[in-house]
């Protein structure tokens, strides 16, 4: 221990015991005790004393020498720190020198604007990602290694391979307790894990080695963990007698006993395990589809399957158990759909009370235990329809000599699957409005046993062949009887049509005075949509209606076209042939009608859109058609359009014929008043009607009779206006062009003529005389005065404006040669 330094006294004299500090005595008798000590130890303390002090000397000297060394340096520094600061100051400075008059940007500030401050914030920027990823890889490793030592971490485990056979039975051999509060930590870690990686996948996907390394690890994690979670739920159910035993007698003799349900008896420690390992499904579940969202790159999405682990744990013993019975019921499907609705509907309060309150307390939001149950007993019942049934039918079906057997087989199992998933589908709607929220679902496939269609599109085909088939030969004994053309009040053929196809044939067959055949044809057709109606898949729909209802409507079209063309107007059987023809266009106009309502359902509306996002026909004029039948609409009016036009031409060439004496012949309209009266027939109001276009009269009243009782009220309409358009023209036009000189007694003649015509047409509207605006126009010319008709001639033909003349005198529809025309053939003064 070194004393405390005092000031030294004169060289050679000792200071007195009173000049002395506390310090200096303490360390005096510290070291000398005794008198003898003084002799012996003075010495040494002195020699101890001396190097002490030139250490300390000699420190102290060092000391002073670095100061100063780093005083000069800091001074240095700071000295260059100011020059810095200074030229910094400049440059700054010199930053508005670009922006005025006279200023100039130096070289040096834009190298380090444009190229180092850049490659700074580059620099930057990699060192904060560097320091993220290396946060976030020790944070995915601390969670993967307390993961794996949540569930693999036994003894001194880490000196072993912790995936290794003895390992994977760690959690088995553990209580159940403890067991599930393990797997729940070890979800919880997970459930973390998947959080970090989220971000990783959102804000950094650069790190895809770091994703695939945690994935590796958490996969083999999960290979580990599932198979174990469900082997330990199974050993449950097994303990709880799940599934409940079914009485072979009965089952055999296709009847079916009340059932006890398990789920419902279970009660205490049993009903609270079972609890538990549901929930840890769930959970485990949840984790699943996480990971499965992110590795799709799916985020925020609010539709869920309607599958669960858990209760696909509850089927799959009783698929087990019911497969035996199913193998022997191959040629009786019937009873197949009658056991797996009777054991759904038997459990579904069990699942209702149990299981549901399970899934609220998991959290799954949208999840329906009562949804999620049906759907695994339809996707049990499909999956052996199709490995034992569906498979052996198609097969069979390439063979000829069995073609008759397997389609009786075929719709006799379509039959019965379709009812039995209305019967599945109403089980889901007493408690869900499932088709309210169908329409935001995208896969649908487990409430339908048709589901089996959608991975097989030569089944699908082959199904579509049947169906069509089988219309095909029940519409042919109506196609050949005569009957089934004319107007009735109800269809020969009988089908059983639901109520909520009967919203689609509400428009009656009377109104469009449609054959009876027409009927049928829509029945026929409907059925076969009814039927594909639980289709899990939109454009599987569209592919069957298409092979189907289309192609059957296509058929039909095409005996109506050829039933058109087989018909030929022969004057001896027009009346006939007229009536056939309507017909004909009739049914076509009521089944384009029909198919215009089902195509603004919402459900074919649906189709539609999805046909116009995928062109499954690989046509290009797809886009054209607003509607699902809009191929079929556009054929069916055309159609119409050809043969009502075909009628209109035959009408009006009949009347030409008929008529072409009466505008021939000169007599009529040049000879004098005097001698019209032998050669008129009396008629209403005084009127004179030549003999020769009485026929011709007469034969257009009867034909355009005959239309207006045979044809639907929309064709006849533009059949009889276009009929009174023609005629306006051909007579005005023959009128105009021919060589008769009118006297006014001609030109009351033909006043009178055209005034039976106009009759003719009184039936269909009130003034029929406005639809003849060529002839009326035509008389009024003939009626004019010399001067009139002098006056309209001279300034017409030398005017630039002639219509604007011809306007002004009433005349709209006529040109002007044809008003000259006229006039020429005017004889005045007789």
């Amino acid at each position: 221990m070194e004393p405390p330094t005092a000031p030294p006294p004169p060289s050679g004299i000792l200071p007195r015991q009173t000049e002395l500090s506390a310090a200096h005595r303490d360390f005096l008798d510290q070291h000398l005790v005794t008198h003898e000590n003084l002799h012996t130890r003075a010495p040494l303390l002195l020699t101890d004393l001396t190097k002490s002090f030139a250490d300390l000397e000699a420190n102290f000297l060092n000391l002073q020498r670095n100061l100063t060394k780093r005083t000069v340096s800091w001074i240095s520094r700071s000295f260059g720190a100011k020059s810095s600061v200074s030229n910094l100051n400049i440059m700054l400075e010199n930053l508005s020198l670009p922006t005025s008059k006279l200023g100039i940007c130096s070289t040096k500030i834009q190298t380090i604007l444009g190229e180092e401050l850049p490659q700074l914030a580059k620099c930057l920027k990699r060192i904060e990602n560097i320091h993220k990823y290396v946060d976030t890889a020790l944070q995915l490793e601390a969670l993967v290694g307390d993961l794996e030592d949540a569930v693999y971490c036994i003894g001194d485990c880490h000196a072993l391979n912790m995936f290794s056979a003895k390992f994977m039975t760690s959690l088995i051999s553990m209580d159940f307790g403890p067991k599930q509060e393990r797997l729940l930590r070890a979800i919880k870690l997970m459930n973390d894990i998947e959080d970090l990686l989220v971000d990783v996948v959102i804000f950094h996907p650069q790190w895809s080695h770091l994703l695939e390394s945690v994935d590796i690890r958490v996969d083999k994690i999960l290979t580990v963990v599932r198979p174990q979670v469900l082997a330990d739920h199974r050993a449950l159910l097994a303990s709880l007698g799940w599934p409940p035993k079914l009485l072979t007698s009965t089952v055999d003799s296709g009847g079916i006993a009340c059932l006890p349900n398990p789920l419902v008896l279970m009660e205490g420690d049993k009903r609270n395990y079972y609890a538990q390992s549901f929930l840890g499904l769930c959970a485990l579940q949840h984790l699943q589809t996480r990971r499965e969202d992110r590795q799709h790159n799916i985020f925020g999405r609010k539709e869920c399957s309607m599958r669960l682990w858990a209760i696909d744990e509850l089927v799959s013993p009783i698929a087990s158990r019911v497969e035996y019975h199913f193998s022997k019921w191959a040629e009786q499907p019937e009873y197949m759909f009658a056991l797996v609705y009777k054991i759904t509907r038997d459990f579904i309060v069990g699942v209702d009370d149990v299981l549901q309150p399970l899934i609220d307390r998991a959290r799954l939001v949208s999840y329906s235990a009562r949804e999620a149950w049906v759907s695994a007993m339809v996707l049990m019942l499909s999956g052996f329809l199709a490995k034992a049934v569906v498979s052996d039918l198609a097969e069979r079906y390439k063979e000829k000599h069995m073609k008759s057997e397997v389609i009786s087989s075929w719709l006799h199992l379509i039959d019965h699957a379709v009812t039995f998933d209305k019967r599945m589908r109403s089980l889901v709607n007493s408690e869900i409005h499932f088709f309210l929220e169908e329409s935001e679902r995208h896969d649908s496939r487990g409430l339908s046993v048709l589901m089996i269609f959608c991975d097989r599109p030569d089944w699908l085909k082959i199904w579509a062949k049947i169906e069509l088939k089988d219309a095909w030969k029940k519409l042919k004994p109506e196609l050949k009887d005569e009957r089934a053309w004319s107007i009735g009040k109800k269809s020969g053929v009988d089908f059983q049509i639901s109520a909520e196809s009967e919203q689609f044939l509400l428009t009656t067959r009377e109104d469009y005075k449609a054959p009876l055949v027409a009927d049928s044809v829509l029945k026929i057709a409907w059925e076969m949509i009814e039927r594909c109606k639980t289709l899990p898949s939109v454009l599987l729909r569209i592919r069957f209606i298409k092979s189907t209802a289309g192609k059957f409507l296509w058929h039909f079209l095409n005996v109506l076209v050829l039933r058109c063309k087989n018909t030929g107007f022969l004057l001896d059987y027009l009346n006939d042939a007229l009536i056939k023809v309507c017909g004909s266009i009739n049914a076509a106009r009521y089944v384009e009608s029909k198919l215009q309502e089902w195509s603004d359902d919402v459900n074919f509306l649906e189709m539609r859109t999805a046909e116009r996002g995928l062109d499954i026909d690989g046509n290009d004029d797809l886009a054209d058609n607003s509607s699902f039948f809009g191929e079929e609409i556009k054929s069916l009016l055309e159609l119409e359009t050809n043969w009502v036009l075909e009628i209109i031409y035959f009408l009006l060439h009949h009347f030409e014929a008929l008529s072409w004496e009466y505008l021939q012949n000169k007599r009529y309209f040049e000879q004098g008043q005097e001698n019209f009266t032998a050669n008129r027939v009396p008629a209403a109001m005084d009127l004179a009607v030549s003999i020769d276009i009485v026929q011709a009269l007469d034969a257009i009243k009867i034909q355009l009779n005959i239309l207006k009782s045979s044809l639907n009220p929309k064709d006849f309409l533009d059949l009889w206006r276009s009929v009174a358009d023609g005629l306006d023209r051909f007579i005005s036009s023959s009128i105009s062009f021919s060589d008769i000189q009118f006297s006014s007694g001609g030109i009351d003649q033909f006043k009178a003529d055209m005034r039976a015509l106009f009759l003719v047409f009184q039936p269909f509207c009130v003034r029929p005389d406005v639809f003849f605006p060529c002839i009326r126009e035509t008389i009024k010319v003939l009626k004019m005065c010399r001067e009139e008709a002098n006056h309209l001639q001279v300034v017409a033909s030398n005017s630039e404006n002639r219509t604007k003349y011809l306007h002004s005198y009433g005349i709209l529809h006529l040109s002007f040669d044809q008003v000259d025309k006229v006039l020429k053939n005017r004889k005045f003064g007789s």
